[in-house]
């Protein structure tokens, strides 16, 4: 599938440059989510939670191979069309995706953290919609990612739910 705008695919040097950019971009979201849960486990187990919560152990190796699929699709999305709108919503789903764990446990605002969810949610969503339109292989890349947003948008509302 093609776009009205396409460019010349990068090669060499530059493209690999270009993917480790979309990994720092993604590993920045993921630290800046990561000094939010530092010490947090034992307040993730003192939640009440509903059965289907996940142990806390799992949560680090979902999130990095998700978090590799989310560089990826955007470097592959970007080698296509360059920064686009496309990519302007890649990048608005990934602050989100930074900002919901400081609300979650840093400050405890599980209410908020589920208005940021549902707006990383809706964000993802039109991040597929656009990436499906330039590249069907970066779009499919980040169904994982939705589909684990949409369990954690449920967890955080059952926790949200018990913990009021």
């Amino acid at each position: 599938m093609g776009t009205t705008r396409d460019v010349a695919a990068p090669s060499g040097r530059r493209a690999w440059w270009a993917l480790a950019g979309f990994a720092a971009a993604v590993f920045v979201a993921a630290a800046i989510g990561g000094l939010g849960v530092q010490g947090t486990t034992d307040e993730y187990a003192s939640l009440r939670q509903p059965a289907w919560a996940p142990p806390s152990w799992l949560f680090g190796p979902v999130w990095s191979l998700l978090y590799a699929l989310i560089a990826v699709a955007g470097w592959l999305v970007w080698r296509r069309v360059g920064f686009s709108p496309a990519l302007w919503a890649w990048t608005a789903q990934l602050v989100l995706n930074a900002i919901w764990t400081p609300l979650f446990f840093g400050a405890g605002r599980y209410g908020l953290a589920f208005a940021d969810i549902v707006a990383m949610w809706l964000a993802i969503g039109l991040t597929v919609v656009l990436f499906a339109r330039v590249s069907r292989v970066a779009a499919a890349l980040l169904l994982p990612y939705w589909a684990w947003v949409t369990f954690a948008a449920a967890l955080n509302l059952s926790i949200w739910r018990l913990n009021t």
